[in-house]
């Protein structure tokens, strides 16, 4: 188990991959005909997925990577470049292709389960969202460690639920300014957390790395 300051800085982190104001334009866009039910519906929709997809990979996760020989560290350095590709985008104020390219954006455009695709899977429970989470689950054990991991995790997606709920709201009160300034803040920390990922990724393939000079 980790000191309970980590799991707020895993909280963070998972915020800033999961990036729900980040998207708020992309699921107002998605959304843009329905209703305050339709979106209420969405919003709760999404949550539940968000937090199913995240949960599992916390809990199976890293038993896969076993299954099919990839070692934790190889991992740590793949998720690192994933993380910042995703990174690069946010301090743009993009989203990352990594995330949703224009080819799925227009292939699904009228799709009938837009809770659950694309705007829990890849939008939100993505690719980055599930390799912090493997990471972050490895670095410590025991029944204590993934229990405040599930707690972060369920506190992000109460934060989405309220996120996507509120888009109306929240997108004439911010602009996209405030949408821009915030996604670029959290990009600004999901680097950081790439590069620690990629370098102790590194330092365990070569532990010559982190040998003392």
């Amino acid at each position: 188990m980790l000191d309970y300051s980590d799991y707020i800085k895993i909280f963070i982190a998972l915020l800033a991959v999961v990036d729900p104001v980040g998207v708020m334009p992309i699921i107002a866009g998605l959304t843009a005909r329905g209703d305050r039910n339709e979106l209420n519906s969405i919003a709760g929709t999404a949550a539940l997925a968000v937090a199913a997809i995240l949960l599992a990979a916390l809990f199976v996760g890293e038993d896969l990577l076993h299954f099919f020989g990839i070692s934790i560290n190889s991992f740590k350095i793949s998720g690192g470049i994933l993380l910042m590709l995703m990174a690069l985008s946010m301090l743009q104020a993009r989203t990352s292709e990594t995330v949703h390219n224009r080819q799925e954006a227009e292939a699904l455009e009228n799709h009938r389960s837009l809770a659950i695709v694309p705007v829990s899977m890849p939008l939100l429970a993505g690719p980055g969202a599930i390799s912090a989470v493997i990471l972050y689950a490895q670095m410590g054990n025991g029944i204590e460690h993934y229990l405040l991991i599930s707690l972060d995790i369920l506190a992000v997606v109460l934060i989405l639920w309220a996120v996507i709920r509120f888009i109306p709201w929240l997108t004439r009160h911010l602009g996209q300014t405030g949408i821009n300034v915030f996604t670029r803040l959290m990009g600004l920390i999901l680097s950081a957390l790439a590069i620690e990922f990629m370098a102790s990724g590194l330092k365990g393939l070569f532990p010559v790395l982190s040998a003392p000079l």
